[in-house]
């Protein structure tokens, strides 16, 4: 309630500041070549008011009702009311000075003040200057609201894209967990030597997966590392029946990334690949230069007609690269011979 009174109080308090100012204004214009105080006075006094009156019914009613709303005939039917109304106010005025204050000698009436059009013209100037300053202040509100809106639009995408990413972290990283604990189960059923190793090396990946994911993003030389303990993993399952090679070339190693962006791809490469030859193959590169990331994964694959991009892990994760980097990535699936070969490619900015 203070508060809306407070304001009331100031509009009304810069209402009148500025039309003592028009006063003023009068008061000087029609003071040229002419000395009659009393007639000056009184014919700015009486002039005041009907410029008032047709300022408030030009911003107040003419504008925001017909103009703003596009009301354009309904705007030039009652704005030629107006002017009709504001001009035979304004003849009264003179007038009623020429007889009341100089008692009809017209040399009394200031030369300014003999120009029904010069006076018009002097009306209509303030008023279309307040008309200019409403619009400028429509306008200024109408971007601000806009603004507004707009950041309130940008807020709800990121938090869309947020609640996005952590469903998709929901699905992508128990999928990881599940597929290492079945080979751990493996390996338990059989009594191996290798299970504790592996029990081991999984603690570490549990870690990773369960507590560095909840960072937004984690250094590529915790990713780098991972990578490595995972496939020292696959090592002891496949034992000799595995030939990966991991070449890692990145000239930033503090170089900010998003936890587990590139492991659920080694994953896949090792669920889908398919032994050819007593081997399956793995082939992983990961290059940073030049702002410019770039990962290749690929696998001994053998095409039974049937799609390895298929399934929650692969799929969610391309969904997430969309939402993580939108239009400065590209993502390729190829599969050539006996090859499945997967490609990224991002371009980080600064504040990546």
């Amino acid at each position: 309630m203070f508060p809306n009174i407070l304001q009331t109080s100031k509009s009304f308090l810069l209402h009148l500041l500025f039309w003592i100012g028009v006063w003023f204004f009068y008061v000087y214009f029609f003071s040229y070549n002419s000395t009659d105080t009393v007639y000056i006075t009184w014919f700015s006094s009486l002039l005041l008011p009907i410029t008032l009156i047709t300022t408030y019914l030009t911003i107040y009613i003419l504008i925001p009702r017909y103009l703003l709303t596009k009301k354009y005939l309904k705007l030039l039917l009652y704005g030629f009311y107006v002017l009709a109304m504001s001009i035979y106010l304004i003849v009264l005025a003179i007038y009623g000075s020429f007889i009341f204050i100089t008692n009809l000698d017209i040399s009394k009436v200031p030369p300014m003040g003999r120009n029904f059009i010069f006076i018009l013209i002097l009306v209509y100037l303030i008023v279309g200057l307040i008309s200019f300053l409403t619009m400028l202040n429509h306008n200024f509100n109408v971007q601000s609201q806009f603004k507004a809106l707009e950041n309130k639009i940008l807020e709800t995408n990121l938090q869309i894209k947020e609640q996005e990413l952590n469903y998709l972290k929901k699905q992508i990283h128990p999928h990881f967990l599940f597929n290492t604990l079945n080979t751990i189960y493996g390996f338990s059923l059989k009594k191996s030597e290798y299970t504790p190793e592996i029990i081991l090396k999984l603690s570490n990946l549990l870690d990773y997966i369960l507590y560095q994911v909840q960072k937004p993003k984690v250094a590529i030389s915790e990713e780098v590392a991972h990578i490595n303990e995972y496939i020292d993993l696959e090592k002891i399952r496949f034992q000799d029946r595995l030939k990966v090679n991991f070449d890692s070339q990145i000239e930033n190693e503090s170089l900010q990334i998003p936890p587990m962006l590139f492991l659920p791809f080694i994953e896949n490469a090792f669920k889908h690949g398919n032994i050819i030859n007593d081997y399956l193959s793995i082939n992983i590169q990961l290059q940073f230069t030049n702002d410019r990331l770039l990962f290749n994964c690929s696998n001994s694959f053998i095409d039974k007609n049937v799609t390895t991009t298929t399934g929650i892990g692969l799929e969610n994760i391309k969904k997430r690269l969309e939402l993580l980097y939108p239009e400065t990535h590209s993502f390729s699936i190829t599969t050539v011979k006996d090859q499945f070969k997967i490609e990224l490619e991002i371009k980080l900015k600064k504040d990546d």
